[in-house]
């Protein structure tokens, strides 16, 4: 008889069928009932069951046919896997008729690992040729990205972005901890930074509502100021880069865009477009600014000067890490080689 069950599994097939009267077909409704959550032996394997031990004074062998019995778990397992890669562990063991562990032990046997679905930007009909034609430009000028300057703005809110799932604590007994959320007071920061090759530019605290006349206002004023420890030769000769944010898109800022980096900036309507829902090409939105969240967010935050403390420190600590940043920059060419090999499209699955 095949291995299939485990010691105990076959000491209770016994038991059920004794108490069924020898019933072998009572027996499997009965067992079914009782374990709902195990394989469920047919009346044959039973029956067969009682005869070994009869016969041979012993149970069934749960050595001889081991690996046997693991290759049929494993291949039960990986197949619902293929045909559902979203289902969870308890609806395969429900399914099949093994544990949730055995489910888990053989997806870890084979390399199987959950992993979160990843956010990426909605694209429209059209996007795709745009973002084809920035990512040909940066792979032509396969230099420049150490000239230019990113530039971004985000929103930092009390409870910022907070992952439940990654939120756990190891303990004997469950101490009930729990993370306080939809606080009544309410606030937030807007914050404009800059990247530029290795060098974290700003950050600088923005108004409530940023619009164009307040945005040209830092262009003007600010801006100079933030970019003041960059070496001379690369001001004079960086890219401005922004997105195409309505703040950004007025006449009188690109006016003076064109006035102060002429030819050089890359910006909706500028002298090289910017491709609309394209965060995954910026280095703000695909590191610096889950970096500077992981830092001001580790504890809770108590009020709006606080969290913009954190912000200013949080910018310390990462300029503090000029490879790092470096490499945040670089791995815009990888990038856009893999949007070229997509054909503009989405590709952040493919890193």
């Amino acid at each position: 008889m095949p291995y299939l069950f485990t010691s105990e599994e076959y000491a209770d097939m016994v038991f059920i069928l004794g108490y069924c009267n020898g019933n072998a077909r009572a027996a499997v409704v009965e067992y079914e009932l009782r374990y709902p959550n195990r394989r469920i032996p047919d009346t044959k394997t039973i029956s067969g069951t009682f005869r070994t031990l009869r016969e041979t004074g012993s149970l069934p062998s749960t050595r001889t046919n081991y690996e046997r019995a693991v290759q049929l778990d494993d291949d039960i397992v990986i197949t619902a896997v293929h045909r559902s890669p979203g289902v969870s562990t308890r609806r395969i063991s429900r399914r099949i008729g093994v544990s949730q562990s055995t489910v888990w032990r053989s997806l870890n046997r084979n390399k199987f690992y959950p992993f979160h679905k990843q956010k990426v930007q909605h694209l429209q009909p059209g996007d795709g040729p745009l973002r084809l034609e920035f990512c040909n430009f940066l792979n032509i000028n396969n230099q420049l990205y150490k000239r230019i300057l990113f530039t971004d703005e985000a929103q930092f809110t009390r409870d910022g972005v907070n992952n439940l799932h990654n939120e756990h604590s190891w303990a004997e007994e469950n101490p009930h901890e729990v993370v306080e959320q939809n606080f009544q007071h309410r606030f937030s920061v807007n914050v404009w930074c800059g990247l530029l090759h290795n060098q974290l530019i700003g950050p600088f605290i923005l108004p409530g509502c940023l619009n164009a006349e307040f945005y040209l206002h830092f262009l003007q004023e600010e801006l100079p100021q933030l970019l003041e420890n960059v070496p001379l030769h690369l001001r004079q000769n960086l890219y401005f880069q922004h997105d195409g944010a309505p703040p950004h898109f007025s006449r009188a800022v690109s006016a003076y865009l064109n006035h102060q980096f002429p030819g050089h900036w890359i910006g909706r309507g500028g002298p090289h477009p910017w491709p609309p829902r394209s965060p995954d090409l910026s280095p703000l939105d695909y590191c610096i600014w889950g970096w500077m969240k992981d830092i001001v967010y580790k504890t809770k935050v108590n009020s709006r000067d606080e969290l913009i403390a954190r912000i200013m420190d949080s910018a310390v600590q990462i300029q503090g890490s000029p490879e790092k940043l470096r490499n945040a920059t670089k791995a815009i060419h990888k990038r856009a080689a893999k949007c070229i090999d997509n054909d503009g499209l989405i590709f952040e699955h493919l890193l």
